[in-house]
C-alpha cells in the first residue's frame, strides 16, 4: 500500500529531518494512526503537532518523537520486522521522565487501556506505573520521589 496523504503536509521531511535536535529518537510504527495519536494526546497528555494518516509529530514532556503508519514502511528495512507480528517492542520500555504516573494510569483506566502496573513508589527513587498502549507498546511515565 502507498501513502495514504491526501493533503500537503505541513512542512516538507527534509526540512523536518533537518530541523530534528541531536540526540535520541523514538519513531513508532503503528497500525492505526488515530488510535496512538489519541492515546498520546489523550493518555500521555501529549500534544501532536502534526498528524495525517501517514506520519504524526508527537511532543511530549520536550521532546519529539513519531509515528509512522505501517504502510508508510513499505520500502523501510523495518517492514519485515512487524510483518506478523503480535506485539512490537517486545522487551522495550518507553520511559516518560516527568510524567504523572498516576495521572497517566486514570487517563488510561478512563480510556480503556490495559494498565500493567498501576502508580507505585520503587527503591531506585521513581514512581511509575507501566501502561499498554496501542500496538501493544509499553509506556512508563515516572516521577521523582521526594528525598
Amino acid at each position: 500500500m502507498a501513502m495514504k496523504r491526501t493533503k500537503a503536509p505541513w512542512m516538507k521531511a527534509e526540512d523536518f529531518g533537518r530541523a530534528l535536535p541531536r540526540g535520541i529518537g523514538v519513531n513508532l510504527l503503528v497500525s492505526d494512526m488515530q488510535a496512538m495519536e489519541a492515546f498520546c494526546r489523550d493518555v500521555l497528555g501529549a500534544r501532536v503537532i502534526y498528524a495525517d494518516e501517514d506520519f504524526a509529530a508527537i511532543e511530549l514532556l520536550g521532546s519529539v518523537f513519531m509515528l509512522h503508519a505501517d504502510h508508510s514502511y513499505l520500502d523501510n528495512p523495518m517492514t519485515g520486522v512487524i510483518t506478523g507480528a503480535e506485539t512490537r517492542g517486545a522487551g522495550i520500555e518507553l520511559r516518560l521522565y516527568g510524567a504523572d504516573p498516576d495521572a497517566v494510569e486514570a487517563a488510561a483506566l478512563e480510556h480503556g487501556y490495559i494498565v500493567l502496573s498501576g502508580a507505585v513508589d520503587k527503591p531506585h527513587g521513581l514512581r511509575e506505573c507501566y501502561i499498554v498502549g496501542p500496538d501493544r507498546y509499553v509506556f512508563v511515565p515516572s516521577a521523582a520521589l521526594a528525598q
